[in-house]
């Protein structure tokens, strides 16, 4: 493993732990990074600002892939930013509330949207869609660039949500089952993959110089998209089969363990 210039992480179930929590060593291994000229790259299906808030200062350094591929910025100047045609979303939207025990929200660029009132649920989104807002009905226009349509389902989303959704697939969206309880709609062709394309070729970065990590579907473009690809040990089945190597749990901080080795640093 040689030559390594850009390093991209999934945040939930990857970089963070399960409390959601940065490990205190990344400061130190940031700068080593910085050092040598190697890019760290958080990509999530998160809103962007819920992703910048972990890096503070830095922030301005850094490339983010956001909206699962949606939204991507590097050193604080916009690459690309996706929309949905508000005729899919009204149309989803009507089937989702038909589905017992999901809930949507919609993530914009300006905030996040949902329709629901429960207070447990909006406290919860917003460890994930820092700017958000409460509508009375998300099928109507809403003055903002959506990117996405993200449903929320407490027993999971694999087997509560995707079976009712997966027909929509009929107008050339994704629908991708991103974490356990969560699975995003977008335009077809948007994912972290193709995001991460798109910054490997205004930075002139080769897939073989490139390091990434991952545990839910939504990741396996990206990892497709990297030479040196991990899944976390914790994550799904058809991750570690397209991924070419394992890291540790992200409640052992995987991520970090691997960057370091690939450092030499302790």
């Amino acid at each position: 493993m040689e030559n390594i210039k850009l390093i991209v992480t999934d945040m939930d179930g990857t970089f963070l732990n399960s409390s959601h929590e940065v490990s205190p060593e990344f400061p130190k291994i940031y700068e080593e990074l910085k050092k040598r000229n190697i890019l760290f790259v958080p990509a999530s299906g998160r809103q962007m600002l819920g992703i910048t808030k972990y890096f503070g200062e830095i922030e301005n350094e850094m490339a983010f892939i956001a909206e699962n591929g949606g939204y991507v910025i590097y050193k604080n100047e916009e690459l690309f930013a996706d929309q949905l045609d508000q005729k899919y979303v009204a149309e989803i939207i009507t089937v989702i509330r038909t589905i017992p025990g999901a809930t949507a929200v919609l993530s914009g660029k300006k905030k996040a949207y949902f329709e629901t009132d429960n207070q447990d649920f909006i406290d919860y989104i917003s460890q994930f869609y820092t700017d958000n807002e409460r509508r009375e009905d998300l099928t109507e226009a809403i003055d903002d660039s959506i990117f996405k349509i993200a449903v929320y389902h407490a027993d999971g989303s694999e087997l509560n949500v995707y079976p009712f959704l997966k027909e929509f697939e009929k107008y050339d969206l994704e629908i991708v089952v991103s974490g356990q309880y969560w699975l995003d709609i977008m335009n077809k062709n948007i994912n972290k993959g193709n995001a991460l394309e798109k910054l490997q070729k205004v930075l002139n970065i080769t897939p073989q110089q490139t390091m990434a990590f991952g545990d839910y579907m939504n990741d396996i473009q990206m990892l497709e998209n990297s030479k040196y690809s991990y899944a976390m040990k914790n994550a799904h089945p058809s991750v570690k089969k397209a991924a070419n190597f394992e890291a540790c749990s992200n409640d052992n901080f995987g991520v970090l363990k691997i960057i370091k080795d690939y450092l030499k640093i302790s």
